[in-house]
């Protein structure tokens, strides 16, 4: 039973900071797949760094930077440059620069966000940035002091935190290992691990020929959970999904690659 609920735990904070990241930021903010009603966008923009680590306007401009330079040496967490493993530091030290850039105005970080009415978080700006870090891992031994239980901590902090393994994961293997369902410029892949853990993110190489799209699953047996929840947030009004803007359906397949 104690295994049982740590996996709860550890799922329900996971799933929590997955979604604002993949659903509030990467396709509202990022991409506007999806249109986040007034108060899911302000709630992004001033919490979303309380529950993922992450700044929204940070994290936005990093991503828009990666799109716009995939694969090149301006990159920001290519493995073409940085090597499998090396994306887990390169991600953060581009992350950084983004951060610093932003409040210096620096033009080559503003231009990419200048649709984003906020400014980047009061806690990066202060200098504050651990402080999301600090509450989480102090509810984690509120979790654990009294009782004993660890484990249970544990798997709180972890799963709310989990996004720097999160983003190597997405950003080495979905640029390296994978199936590719459209010719890009780029050297993005569709990896099914990388999907399955967080949220259909693996899907690089659909989204990449798609950005505009919330679904970023396209074969048959690609299946993502991200698309899933923003259904559900769309029906309980959170959200509205552009489906003008949706992936279409496979045309004629030859030899493993799809062509429109």
């Amino acid at each position: 039973m104690y295994i049982l609920i740590c996996a709860a735990v550890f799922l329900t904070a996971y799933l929590l900071n997955t979604t604002i990241i993949t659903v509030f930021y990467h396709r509202g903010l990022a991409h506007g797949a999806v249109a986040l009603r007034p108060g899911a966008r302000r709630f992004a923009a001033r919490y979303g760094i309380w529950l993922t680590g992450l700044d929204a306007k940070g994290w936005v401009c990093m991503h828009r930077k990666h799109h716009r330079h995939s694969d090149s040496p301006e990159d920001p967490h290519s493995p073409v440059h940085y090597g499998l493993l090396g994306v887990l530091l390169g991600q953060l030290r581009s992350y950084e620069r983004t951060l610093i850039g932003l409040a210096r105005g620096q033009n080559e970080y503003t231009d990419e966000v200048g649709d984003l009415e906020f400014e980047i978080s009061a806690l990066n700006r202060k200098g504050l940035w651990f402080l999301p870090y600090l509450l989480h891992l102090s509810i984690a031994l509120l979790f654990a002091v009294p009782t004993g239980m660890w484990a249970l901590g544990a798997c709180y902090f972890l799963g709310m935190m989990s996004h720097p393994i999160e983003g190597w994961i997405v950003n080495s293997l979905g640029h390296a290992v994978g199936s590719r369902n459209f010719e890009t410029p780029d050297n993005s892949r569709n990896n099914q691990l990388a999907a399955w853990l967080i949220l259909g993110e693996g899907y690089q190489n659909n989204h990449h020929r798609y950005p505009a799209s919330a679904k970023f699953s396209y074969q048959p047996w690609e299946v993502d959970l991200g698309f899933g929840i923003a259904l559900l947030l769309e029906k309980l009004g959170v959200l509205e999904i552009q489906r003008a803007l949706l992936l279409p359906s496979p045309t004629v397949a030859t030899g493993g690659l799809v062509h429109e």
